[in-house]
């Protein structure tokens, strides 16, 4: 008997961004991770001959956000924009929250990742190719401090 009877898994076709209480559409997200690295001990006069393993220091991927290029929406162009202006630089700076949202078919939030204390890093605009048939598309780099995530 299956663990989920009755059930699909929820799609991941359907979700909504958050950057600093302003809610963005994109196409992608990628880089909600967070790792730790394993810490390995032993003394020397230990009697067990294995190491002890704990874990460490937590870490964080960068976050990957890609949208479609409208000729009036510069909000992403805006955020970089505060790189040049230091506005990040600092832990008191203007480091931002960002809330990405897992929803249901319904529209009902299925999965939260909370990201905390974030600032763009990088900023791509689309590529040009004379003979393509598709739309523009730019990518927006966030590194960040932490994650949470919410069931």
């Amino acid at each position: 008997m299956a663990d989920y009877e009755g059930q699909w898994p929820v799609a991941k076709y359907h979700f909504r961004v958050t950057i600093d209480g302003e809610q963005i559409s994109f196409q992608e997200v990628s880089g909600l991770e967070a790792s730790t690295d394993v810490i390995e001990y032993r003394h020397g006069d230990s009697e067990v001959f294995s190491k002890i393993k704990q874990a460490g220091l937590v870490k964080t991927t960068n976050l990957v956000l890609k949208k479609g290029v409208f000729d009036t929406d510069s909000r992403l162009v805006d955020l970089f924009q505060k790189i040049y202006d230091k506005q990040y630089y600092s832990e008191e700076g203007e480091r931002m929250d960002i809330v990405v949202e897992l929803l249901n078919e319904t529209g009902d939030t299925v999965m939260t990742w909370n990201i905390e204390k974030a600032f763009p890093i990088k900023l791509t605009g689309t590529n040009l190719k004379s003979d393509a048939n598709e739309v523009s598309v730019e990518t927006i780099e966030f590194a960040y401090e932490g994650i949470k995530t919410e069931l």
